[in-house]
């Protein structure tokens, strides 16, 4: 028995009836029965009241299967806004009045732990009454992750370390919010197979349950479900839903009386460019008769019972009302209901955002909102619009254009605005400087321009023949993006003489040892300039630093797309020779991938001023290496990956400069085309533009002037 500690009750009639509870038979009801007699909500709002069952009624069976002897495990999957986190607090009410025992509450974070103990769980003590009373009071029995009860119940509240999955014996163990939780906890299992162990001494009156909107991406968007109610491979929730029963929520069509899984692809609603009077006309439609269910007859649609059903994965519900079949025979319930039935979500919400979230990724590429409201709007996993293409190399090579010029000879086609370059840095036996450049216009398109390799050093060996390019070993070597990138320019394809200056240039820092050191160094080269009193100072240009941004992918999920950062290196166990004084373009390279990913699959973009990134162009003489570069990577639910040895340089140089496209100065994502920047105007209006006699832009020495030639032999 439970001790209680006599100093928090005031007299001795207060201690016996507290005492009282551990030999009052407990009530017999079931856990939605209990929760309709006892828990009380006060949202205000939304609503304030007792628990009704019929408001929810999809949880139910969910609810009343923790008691079952049959299961041992349950597993709940579900969009947000359907509720299911309430099924704790209802077990708990139940477990508190009718069938006092341990549990374990393990939510993503310890931080999130405190604050669902502090904010959800104290909510539901102080408006369910029967909770607060069953509470022993008293600051050593009532803590944030620790609830002693009355009844001898205690209610552990932690989070997934394997430190608080060891060592307990209990018969309930819940796990909130699965799929924000890792995969493996500390290389012993994932969370839910190490809650079992904690409740397989009680056999079957143990109990591990994990809810969770879907989080994880589909893994194989080919593969072909083995039964009807299958979920697609993933990991997380649905993987362990695979092992249950899989049951699926059937409601009857009110006018066919059909039996159908409502699911987004039932919705209907008007093609419209104002997407919130489509999602407004939203209707239902039964995919068997067509009959079109309006919003307010959400409640009789989904009515437990009278209308709708769980149904197990192997069972038909026919049209006489029976279930027939054969069930999978396992010991996990699982549940997986999608957005339709969800009681806290309209159906035009759901409509609305899918239709915004489309949207945005048509604009931008960027696939988060389409996640987002897939997996939490929907409750469906998300499939990476990468992984579905599978694209070939044929079919970007049938996309080339012949714009004019050569690969000797390349020209800037119409529609570019200004130039972006970016520079792959190879070390080893194939040192060089990669580089390709690329034309931005309209809507986000890019063309590539130019493709080549800085591979000779100024360096000269003993016989007089330069040297090979060695950026790991030789500072000096990099001088040469000068005049062969950030400086150079290139013929606009109208014939008229006039050339194009390159914007910016975005330089890849990683590589081998000494490149990271040499890259820093040759950005402050660009800040600073020669020695003041040095012979090279009067050829030095001043503000190239500002053309040249120096950039590094981050493959971290939760990274931001892009953000710039100024690294400080001077640790004693970093010799990367940064000292917070250089900015670099940190990329989160799953993501801008997925936005590449999405550019390449384009080939037709109507309306581009209404765009922020759209599609790629390819000139005419491009080799087949660039396509198959650009097709190299695939995309796996861990993010891009690169098999073998293949060559993915055009690849990572193509997100290099969609991240910098992003990023300011450019902001391409903001750029009003209507009332663009001078340097992104139409031609006769852009300062990049110059003619056969005017000075090239961003070329003003510092220090005493000179002319056009003096600058060519001093670059040369």
């Amino acid at each position: 028995m439970q001790r209680i500690n006599p100093a928090s009750f005031r007299t001795i009639e207060e201690m016996m009836v507290a005492t009282a509870i551990s030999v009052r038979p407990p009530e017999r009801l079931t856990i939605s029965q209990a929760a309709a007699k006892y828990r009380y909500l006060d949202n205000p709002g939304s609503y304030v009241g007792p628990w009704r069952n019929e408001k929810t009624p999809y949880l139910v069976e969910p609810m009343d299967e923790m008691t079952s002897l049959q299961f041992q495990g349950e597993v709940f999957v579900g969009p947000a806004r359907t509720g299911k986190s309430d099924m704790f607090f209802n077990k708990l009410t139940h477990a508190a009045s009718c069938d006092p025992h341990d549990m374990m509450f393990v939510a993503m974070t310890q931080t999130v732990a405190r604050d669902w103990s502090i904010g959800d769980l104290g909510k539901a003590i102080r408006h369910t009454k029967m909770l607060g009373e069953a509470l022993i009071p008293g600051r050593q029995n009532d803590n944030v992750h620790d609830k002693r009860f009355k009844s001898g119940m205690r209610l552990l509240i932690k989070w997934p370390v394997i430190t608080e999955l060891s060592g307990k014996t209990l018969p309930f163990v819940w796990f909130a919010d699965y799929d924000r939780m890792e995969d493996d906890i500390a290389k012993e299992g994932p969370p839910f197979d190490l809650g079992r162990k904690r409740t397989q001494t009680f056999k079957r009156f143990g109990m591990t349950v994990a809810e969770s909107s879907p989080g994880r991406e589909v893994t194989d968007p080919k593969h072909i479900p083995g039964t009807p109610h299958e979920a697609p491979p993933t990991t997380g929730i649905l993987a362990l839903y695979n092992r249950g029963d899989r049951r699926r929520y059937y409601s009857r069509c009110l006018h066919c009386r059909a039996a159908t899984e409502f699911d987004f692809q039932h919705f209907n609603y008007p093609a419209s460019n104002d997407f919130m009077e489509a999602a407004e006309m939203v209707t239902l439609r039964c995919p068997h008769c067509g009959f079109d269910h309006e919003p307010s007859m959400k409640t009789e649609l989904f009515e437990h019972i009278k209308n709708s059903r769980w149904i197990k994965d192997g069972l038909h519900w026919d049209d006489n009302g029976a279930i027939v079949g054969k069930p999978m025979r396992t010991d996990i319930a699982s549940f997986w209901l999608k957005g339709p039935p969800a009681a806290f979500q309209t159906w035009e919400s759901i409509v609305y955002n899918y239709l915004v979230a489309t949207r945005e990724y048509e604009m931008t590429g960027d696939e988060g909102a389409l996640k987002k409201t897939i997996n939490t709007d929907q409750g469906h996993p998300y499939t990476p619009k990468a992984l579905e293409s599978n694209r070939l190399p044929d079919e970007l090579k049938n996309r080339a254009e012949n714009w004019g010029g050569t690969k000797e000879e390349p020209v800037v086609p119409d529609g570019v605005r200004f130039l972006i370059a970016t520079i792959d840095v190879q070390a080893g036996s194939r040192s060089a400087f990669v580089v390709h450049v690329y034309g931005i216009g309209v809507g986000g398109d890019i063309w590539h321009v130019d493709m080549f390799k800085i591979r000779k050093s100024e360096r000269l060996d003993a016989s007089g023949e330069r040297e090979l390019l060695d950026p790991a070993a030789y500072e000096e070597d990099w001088r040469l993006i000068i005049p062969q990138v950030i400086l150079k320019t290139y013929p606009l394809n109208d014939g008229s003489g006039r050339r194009m200056a390159i914007k910016i240039s975005g330089c890849d820092l990683g590589g081998a040892d000494g490149v990271t050191f040499n890259a820093y160094n040759f950005w402050r080269h660009l800040r600073d300039g020669p020695p003041k009193d040095g012979p090279d100072r009067d050829g030095w240009i001043e503000g190239l630093e500002k053309r040249f941004q120096l950039v590094k992918g981050e493959p971290s999920k939760s990274a931001p797309r892009v953000r710039l950062g100024y690294p400080d290196s001077q640790r004693k166990d970093r010799h990367a020779g940064s000292r917070g004084d250089v900015p670099v373009l940190f990329i989160n390279s799953n993501t801008v991938k997925d936005m590449v990913a999405a550019m390449l699959g384009r080939d037709d973009i109507v309306q581009r001023a209404m765009t922020k990134l759209g599609q790629i162009h390819y000139p005419h003489w491009a080799e087949n290496w660039l396509y198959t570069q650009l097709t190299s990577e695939f995309r796996t639910d861990k993010g891009w990956e690169k098999p073998g040895k293949k060559r993915n340089e055009a690849f990572d140089l193509l997100y290099y400069c969609v991240a910098v496209a992003i990023h300011a100065p450019i902001r391409i994502e903001q750029m009003d085309w209507q009332k663009p920047p001078t340097w992104a105007d139409e031609w006769d209006k852009n300062e990049l533009v110059f003619g056969e006699t005017e000075q090239p832009p961003f070329q003003k020495l510092k220090g005493k002037k000179r002319d056009l030639a003096a600058l060519a032999q001093s670059l040369a």
